[in-house]
């Protein structure tokens, strides 16, 4: 029983399981940011990192799918390389941070003054709208900042406004008003 226990993982020279788990982490890394390049519109990246997936697909599967039956390590190289590929993957786009953000922050009617201008003092676009909330007079203000900026301008917001609610989504279509300039990556 030991033994064939030590035959699965060593059946196998350990250069080729590195090479099987690194490979299919890169290649689902990279399918991982192409799905989410293309959701938010770079097309172009989103292409150029499908091809280079696929390539990696067809050399590693074919490697492994061909001794599977012989060498089952190589399968679960294959898997582990996956999951670490997912993982690996958000983590990249996540530190990227591509896109835009449209951040609503609800204040008391006190507040809204500094707010503003500290959010526009520091080159953001702010909108005010008049709002009740159950106990007193309300502002609701939008701003629409890089999502690379979210930590920053939630940072000037809970600042002045500690109790403030904060309500942050994706954008996906914008058009108009005044931005921020951001760094330029092909669509």
């Amino acid at each position: 029983m030991l033994q064939a226990i030590g035959d699965f993982f060593t059946s196998v020279p350990w250069w080729e399981l590195l090479l099987i788990l690194f490979a299919k982490t890169i290649e689902i890394s990279l399918g991982t940011l192409r799905v989410i390049l293309i959701t938010k519109g770079y097309r172009k990246l989103g292409t150029l990192f499908s091809f280079v997936e696929i390539l990696l697909w067809v050399f590693i599967a074919s490697v492994v799918i061909k001794d599977l039956v012989e060498y089952p390590i190589k399968g679960l190289m294959y898997a582990i390389g996956f999951s670490a590929g997912v993982c690996i993957g958000s983590l990249i786009e996540s530190k990227l941070a591509l896109g835009k953000i449209f951040v609503q922050t609800i204040v008391t009617k006190d507040q809204e003054n500094d707010l503003v201008s500290t959010i526009r003092n520091n080159n953001y676009a702010a909108t005010t709208i008049e709002a009740k909330g159950r106990d007193n007079e309300k502002t609701l203000v939008l701003v629409i900042a890089n999502r690379k900026e979210k930590d920053v301008l939630f940072g000037l917001i809970e600042s002045i406004c500690p109790s403030a609610v904060i309500v942050s989504n994706d954008v996906s279509a914008l058009r108009g008003g005044y931005l921020k300039a951001w760094r330029k990556i092909a669509k």
